[in-house]
């Protein structure tokens, strides 16, 4: 009983295996795009980070620096 129920519903790693790792073209696709969102949101989450760290020690924070003195 329990073996007819398998085959028929499948797994979730059966499904990932249907879908991406049957053939090399579609995995090194999914690992390439993987690696390359990955990288997107792990720069972006230490971009964040360290803004968040840094508020109010930035040069565009200062607001004197980068302006000249009026000439009267």
């Amino acid at each position: 009983m329990e073996t007819t129920a398998r085959r028929s519903g499948g797994g979730l790693l059966e499904g990932f295996y249907r879908v991406v790792m049957r053939r090399n073209s579609v995995y090194v696709t999914f690992v390439i795009a993987g690696a390359f969102l990955g990288e997107r949101a792990v720069d972006y989450g230490v971009h964040k980070l360290w803004e968040y760290n840094n508020v109010g020690k930035r040069y565009e924070d200062i607001p004197v620096l980068g302006q000249r003195q009026s000439e009267e």
